[in-house]
């Protein structure tokens, strides 16, 4: 499936992800459907929807009885669990740039890129589909790359941070922005490449920290994904039994 490939574009680079929507499309036809193109949708609109946290998104990607849909800030679903996959609202670069100016509005962060039945849609905020992706709407991508200012360090087994530019010495403790001291890091894709946040694990629970070695997030958690959540949605999923993910902010609340 579509979206079931865009996953591993979360462990590799930004550029991936960006084209990432477009690009499996073109690696294979889209699966031909005769659904309707409609969805059950909720009356509420961005404008009325509650907001509990002005950083995070009105709708939340959530998946109830293995499918998926959108809840509000008050985790109730707006748009409701029907899809295989769906992604955070946000931009397709791809359809942005599509040669067919009529369907470049569709690549815009009002819409969120979501599968069913093997075929791809983006819908609005009320959940209606409103686009099926093919192959020829389909531009490429112009990306402007941040080059990291940080990357994780393994010594002796065990890993830290070092910030590129002032690091030179693995035996001077004091060239590293983060001793290492984890069982496993990974700093997260996000706009403010000065601070990023960093999934770490300690003491066989997964927690998120900061480049000051201060805990954003407690180590509680069983597993926390590594992928784009945090860029997209200042979020982050996790989960405590491996099985059941689910969305919390950088105040540890759920979704």
């Amino acid at each position: 499936m579509i979206l079931g490939k865009l996953k591993l574009g979360f462990f590799i680079t930004l550029a991936v992800f960006a084209s990432a929507q477009s690009k499996y499309l073109k690696g294979k036809s889209l699966a031909k459907s005769k659904t309707a193109v409609s969805s059950k949708v909720s009356k509420k609109s961005g404008s009325d929807l509650p907001v509990v946290n002005e950083n995070i998104p009105l709708l939340i990607p959530q998946k109830k009885n293995g499918k998926s849909g959108f809840v509000n800030q008050k985790s109730r679903f707006v748009i409701q669990p029907e899809y295989d996959l769906v992604m955070f609202f946000g931009e397709d670069c791809n359809l942005l740039n599509s040669p067919n100016e009529k369907i470049r509005k569709f690549g815009t962060k009002d819409f969120a890129t979501v599968e069913k039945n093997g075929t791809t849609f983006r819908i609005n905020k009320s959940g209606k589909r409103v686009y099926q992706y093919k192959n020829d709407d389909l531009g490429k991508c112009n990306l402007t790359l941040q080059k990291a200012l940080f990357h994780a360090y393994i010594l002796h087994g065990k890993y830290g941070i070092i910030e590129d530019s002032k690091f030179k010495n693995p035996s001077d403790r004091s060239q590293f922005a983060i001793y290492p001291d984890y069982q496993y890091l990974y700093i997260m894709e996000g706009d403010d490449v000065a601070n990023p946040m960093i999934v770490a694990a300690y003491n066989d629970k997964f927690g998120v920290i900061d480049v000051n070695n201060k805990i954003v997030i407690p180590f509680e958690y069983s597993d926390i994904k590594r992928n784009y959540s945090w860029k997209l949605g200042k979020m982050f999923e996790v989960t405590k039994d491996d099985k059941n993910y689910y969305y919390i902010d950088s105040d540890n609340r759920s979704y």
